[in-house]
């Protein structure tokens, strides 16, 4: 054995309390005792699916870095990326120019290529967007432009033939078919980032909620001027050159830690989804949806197949009482208190009124939901409906009550400390399907902030 590996293997087997940072000829062995362990030259904080896709991505660009991932959970895309529909979307609906509807095209296909290289099961099942009358069929042209100007691959409008060829048991008068559409699990893919993120060397620190940042006052004064950053846990804290936060429904609170802007506020949105009967899955081949209503600013119930075969209805769109609220018995006063008291809140309320109403209405009486349904599929049946799974959106709301629809970026300008912090704040839906493409424009935005 190579006396340098033979050195290795002994001190990997001494007790902590005896190695501390040993220096072997090209390198240092680290242990977890020592100080330096926990110093990085960048630390992103958010396990969940644009977290460790940034985190791979600026490991892939600059792999002499030492890099962590911290994570308030005890596992990877434990709230948004692990609870949502796992539509691969192909970037139909979203404002032609808009950095979502590029990234969206561009993710889709980077999305294909990493599930192909990593043999992650999928599938391209297609998606339908439905016009059951004359108005959705008017508004349906709307969508046809967007996806073209967007450049999403070989769409197709279809009449009420060619839906019945696509999805036999599915009404309407026309649609536009997207057959790339796809399905996959989110969640399992954000860990297959997280794999190759520690396979790079990259540390996970799990159940490590961020409190504060501060400036960086242990070690030598070498290691405080080359890891300034502090990224304080309620139990624990790391040392960084440089911070990059992916916070999620956490990114607004996360940024005015280091000093940015209150605005845009995180709104939880809670989307409820019914589970259809088993016996009725041959009922849905693949994505069905409706036509969206301008006038409203939630999708509305849509049929979705999962990878384990169930399939999804909805979801509707209710505000949840947390942050974190998954049921209606999940409540945080103080949470609850934030969003009641923000006048962006108060203005889209006010424009909104009879919408959420209904929302709310559909949520404790899930047959009302049936007639909607029905309008694509007459065979469901109130019978063939339960309760299913819930998700919660990071809805970011200015003051003016408009939902904010694009990325946005946020760093402070105080001092030193919140200048090397950089903060996504927003990553809407479809913030899955693009995570590949938003982790190199993420990356790209840290190279240029900090000059790197």
């Amino acid at each position: 054995m190579h006396w340098r590996n033979l050195c290795t293997v002994l001190i990997s087997r001494l007790p902590e309390s005896c190695t501390g940072n040993i220096r072997i000829k090209g390198g240092f062995i680290r242990n977890s005792s020592s100080s330096s362990n926990h110093n990085y030259d960048a630390v992103i904080v958010g396990g969940g699916i644009v977290g460790m896709a940034t985190a791979r991505e600026l490991q892939k660009r600059h792999p002499q870095w030492k890099m962590a991932v911290v994570e308030k959970e005890d596992r990877l895309a434990f709230h948004q990326s692990g609870h949502n529909s796992g539509v691969i979307h192909a970037g139909i609906y979203y404002k032609p120019g808009s950095l979502k509807a590029k990234l969206c095209v561009e993710g889709m296909g980077l999305a294909y290529k990493y599930l192909e290289e990593k043999n992650i099961p999928y599938k391209k099942c297609g998606k339908l967007i439905v016009a059951t009358n004359k108005t959705e069929n008017d508004r349906l042209d709307d969508l046809i432009e967007r996806g073209e100007k967007n450049n999403v691959p070989d769409l197709k409008v279809v009449d009420g033939a060619g839906i019945k060829e696509i999805e036999p048991y599915c009404q309407g008068v026309r649609a536009l078919w997207s057959p790339h559409t796809g399905i996959v699990d989110w969640g399992k893919v954000t860990e297959y980032f997280g794999k190759d993120f520690t396979e790079g060397r990259g540390k996970i620190y799990f159940n490590y909620e961020v409190v504060d940042f501060k400036r960086n006052t242990t070690g030598s004064d070498a290691e405080m001027k080359q890891y300034p950053v502090c990224v304080v846990g309620k139990k624990e804290t790391v040392n960084a050159s440089y911070a990059v936060v992916c916070g999620g429904l956490h990114s607004d609170r996360l940024a005015r830690l280091s000093g940015c802007s209150r605005e845009p506020q995180i709104i939880p949105v809670r989307g409820e989804y019914l589970l259809l009967n088993p016996a009725k899955n041959h009922l849905v081949k693949g994505n069905i949806y409706p036509v969206p209503d301008p006038r409203y600013p939630f999708l509305g119930v849509h049929f979705t197949p999962r990878m384990d075969g169930s399939v999804w209805l909805g979801p509707n769109a209710v505000l949840a009482f947390k942050r974190e609220g998954y049921k209606w018995s999940d409540i945080n006063a103080k949470e609850m208190l934030e969003v009641l008291s923000y006048q962006g809140f108060l203005k889209l309320t006010l424009k909104n009124m009879s919408y959420g109403a209904s929302e709310v209405i559909k949520s404790i009486f899930i047959q009302l939901q049936l007639r909607e349904l029905q309008k694509y599929i007459p065979e469901v049946q109130g019978s063939d409906l339960r309760r299913g799974p819930a998700g919660v959106r990071a809805q970011a709301l200015d003051k003016q009550g408009q939902l904010v629809d694009d990325f946005v970026f946020d760093i402070g300008s105080s001092d030193e400390i919140s200048r090397r912090v950089l903060h996504c704040r927003n990553a809407p839906s479809p913030g899955a399907t693009s995570s590949l493409a938003i982790a190199r424009m993420i990356a790209d935005r840290v190279e240029k902030e900090f000059n790197i």
